[in-house]
């Protein structure tokens, strides 16, 4: 009796405690990555807009004009340095929006990778404050 086989119900559910052990693992570590901190930091410029954006999920975006150029894809190409950033608090937003096409500093925090529904962008606005011209 001590080398008695398991039956194929017992191997199947086994193997399902497995599978779903490793599903919660694999979304854990997803949650985790999409939430950590990558850098921190801040960023001067014009900012150019505020738009809320996306076809299923919506989420609020932004630029802001660095100043200078920069070479674009193309051969002899230059555009204006601009830069893509994601808002998700609200009283952020609202403080963003009170400043669009004056001169701010911009605090973000990059994520190593942002969830669709968060943002478009690695780059989360968390502070904004005017610069005096």
């Amino acid at each position: 009796m001590e080398n008695e086989k398991p039956t194929f119900m017992q191997r199947l559910k086994k193997f399902f405690y497995k599978i779903l052990i490793g599903v919660v693992l694999l979304l854990a570590l997803t949650i985790w990555v999409c939430s950590w901190t990558y850098s921190e930091g801040t960023r001067a410029g014009q900012l150019i807009k505020v738009a809320k954006k996306g076809v299923i999920f919506k989420t609020f975006e932004g630029e802001l004009n660095l100043g200078g150029l920069r070479m674009g894809d193309q051969v002899d190409a230059l555009e204006g340095n601009i830069w893509s950033f994601s808002v998700i608090k609200e009283e952020v937003l609202d403080e963003v929006r009170k400043y669009e096409g004056k001169r701010v500093k911009l605090l973000y925090k990059q994520r190593f990778k942002s969830m669709p529904w968060q943002a478009k962008t690695n780059y989360i606005v968390v502070g904004v404050e005017a610069i005096d011209p």
